[in-house]
């Protein structure tokens, strides 16, 4: 148990048996009438954000979330299977957890793996990953005003928007929350 004085961005809290993870939080005190807390929370299963007011002070039940880096080294068919670098336990987490962070997991790649309850919660990503280009249509120089852009598959089989002077074999920077290209890697 905690109060609401405690609530920081990223705290998972136990709201009537459900996981929410604090987004935001701000303490209000108005002149007239008791001090409160405004906090934005997100569903840790369906990924649903709501808006939630605490009386300041009040008791809220947290939850404990295990987070450990974990290294994902293979898709066995159904599962993505991940390995705890300390114990080499093997971990097998399910595509429906995994989501679209599969698009941009390389094998030997490291991925920070939330547990609840021995259950798997969700799979957290670096903020970018480097991955090569496979495939993209040779850019064509000409008729606009502004730089455009063409589809490309990367070597996880995502496709994402590069610039046009980008080729086939090279290796390109990639957010892993959108997919948004980000430069060039020599």
């Amino acid at each position: 148990m905690a109060t609401t004085n405690d609530l920081k961005n990223g705290l998972v809290l136990n709201i009537d048996g459900q996981l929410w993870t604090v987004v935001e939080f701000q303490h209000v005190k108005p002149g007239k009438g008791p001090a409160f807390v405004r906090t934005k929370l997100k569903n840790v299963m369906s990924g649903k954000v709501v808006d939630k007011t605490f009386n300041a002070g009040v008791k809220v039940e947290t939850a404990n979330v295990d987070k450990r880096t974990m290294q994902y080294l293979y898709n066995d068919g159904s599962d993505y299977v991940f390995m705890d670098p300390d114990t080499y336990d093997q971990l097998p987490v399910g595509p429906e957890v995994v989501g679209d962070a599969a698009k941009y997991m390389l094998e030997n790649q490291d991925a920070i793996v939330a547990r609840h309850d021995g259950s798997v919660l969700y799979i957290e990503l670096p903020a970018s990953v480097v991955l090569e280009i496979t495939y993209t249509e040779p850019g064509l120089q000409g008729d606009r005003s502004t730089g455009g852009t063409k589809p490309a598959t990367v070597q996880t089989g995502a496709q994402i928007q590069v610039p046009l002077f980008i080729e086939t074999g090279e290796k390109v920077k990639v957010d892993t929350r959108d997919g948004s290209y980000l430069g060039r890697v020599n």
